[in-house]
């Protein structure tokens, strides 16, 4: 079961901090990844980081504004986000696999219900 938290209300520019709790003992043994959609729009693919930390990964228009990081001995992931632009606002889902390919192509079973991140200009 996966939980985040951290969404909210910030003006471009601004920064957030996203995290997303992980309750089973096998979070560490699962790559993790952030997603997004925003209203009237397909869910996309923002940052993935692997099992240990070693290696992420992100979308184009985030690198170098967003970090992904992970902390296995609490099972949290972490989405620093900075620079925040309008055209971020959406929910931030979390999601992880065991299976990297999986994982970035949004095709894992295991989902957060999202939080809610809203840039105004």
């Amino acid at each position: 079961q996966l939980s985040e938290s951290g969404g909210g209300l910030v003006q471009a520019g601004g920064s957030l901090r996203l995290s997303c709790s992980g309750s089973t003992r096998a979070f560490s043994d699962e790559n993790m990844g952030w997603f997004r959609q925003a209203p009237g729009k397909e869910r996309e693919f923002v940052a993935a980081i692997d099992w240990n930390g070693y290696n992420d990964y992100y979308e184009a228009s985030v690198k170098g504004r967003f970090f992904i990081s992970r902390d296995n001995v609490n099972n949290i992931v972490y989405l620093q986000m900075n620079n925040l632009k309008p055209e971020d606002t959406a929910i931030y889902l979390c999601t992880g696999d065991s299976n990297w390919g999986r994982l970035v192509a949004g095709a894992s079973e295991f989902w957060g219900q999202g939080t809610q991140v809203t840039v105004s200009s």
